[in-house]
């Protein structure tokens, strides 16, 4: 009885992490809209007030939830904090490289990025923690490899951008899975422990009189301290998805972020996507369907469909 109420648990637990991981790359697949909205900003001081809000507003929901007496057990551990600080130093580094991404019509190369990160979700996945994945996920992750291989020669030269956002995300997510921390209180850390040099950054822009941040109108300003927002929603999502659904899981659900971004660089942003752009990425559309629709938990969502429309 009590391992049949421990499946059931779990398995709702998953099913939760899965929504929680969809939502989170759904709106990240929409975030160049909004970094567009501010590329008068210098990519440099979008990221410090990016990281600058973020801690405000994480702060301020650590203090409605009375959430502070964690967050001060968890500061008082060196281990832990070690690996916080290693989540934020990647984060930074992925969000600042997307926002330049972005606001220089990189659109669809950060899409590729993202794109090649389920790669390497699922590498450190079977490589690190030890999951096991079937012929059909090595199958998929073989066409997904030749799609991004395809896109890569195309380019010429080493796509670093894409390649960047991939290395650093894909780490981003090892060591959250391995935290043992609440997304809340991890993500507030790993801002905190970025915010003071930040905020230094924002000031001596302000001091030496090249900021861009200087004279902004009401608009701007408001959207400006909503990244603390637009940030911290997607990524408490994902940091919530990570801890009950496998890595080699999560990566394959990334494949929605970099497909909506794709869509935007094409038809909004009229970024040239050639012939073979197209038959990379049909590729690596083939291997998410693959992917997919072999999944157990698909075929019995399906079944059980099947059964309660011919009860």
């Amino acid at each position: 009885m009590l391992n049949r109420l421990m499946k059931a648990l779990s398995g709702k637990s998953q099913s939760q992490g899965i929504v929680y991981a969809i939502l989170s790359y759904v709106l990240w697949g929409v975030l160049p809209l909004y970094w567009k909205a501010l590329r008068q900003i210098n990519a440099d001081e979008i990221l410090a007030s990016r990281i600058v809000w973020s801690f405000a507003f994480l702060l301020l929901i650590i203090l409605i939830i009375g959430g502070l007496r964690n967050l001060k057990q968890v500061i008082s551990t060196p281990k832990t904090l070690l690996g916080v600080f290693l989540g934020s130093l990647l984060i930074s580094a992925n969000w600042f490289i997307y926002i330049w991404a972005v606001n220089c019509n990189h659109v669809i190369e950060t899409s590729l990025g993202y794109y090649i990160n389920p790669l390497l979700t699922v590498l450190l996945g079977v490589t690190v923690l030890k999951e096991r994945i079937d012929r059909w996920q090595i199958t998929s992750l073989l066409l997904a490899l030749l799609g991004v291989l395809i896109i890569t020669f195309q380019y010429g030269q080493i796509p670093w951008v894409a390649l960047s956002l991939a290395v650093t995300f894909g780490l981003y997510g090892l060591v959250k899975k391995l935290s043992n921390l609440s997304s809340i209180i991890g993500l507030t850390l790993e801002t905190m422990m970025i915010t003071p040099f930040a905020l230094g950054y924002m000031i001596y822009k302000q001091v030496d009189g090249t900021s861009s941040l200087s004279a902004l109108p009401l608009n701007i300003w408001i959207l400006v301290v909503l990244t603390g927002v637009i940030t911290a929603t997607p990524l408490l999502l994902f940091a919530q998805s990570a801890k009950c659904v496998p890595l080699s899981t999560l990566g394959f659900i990334q494949y929605v972020s970099p497909s909506i971004g794709l869509l935007l660089g094409i038809f909004l942003f009229k970024e040239p996507f050639t012939r073979v752009d197209l038959i990379s990425f049909g590729l690596i559309w083939l291997a998410l369907g693959t992917y997919s629709f072999t999944r157990k938990e698909f075929i019995n969502s399906l079944h059980k469909k099947r059964l309660i429309r011919f009860s």
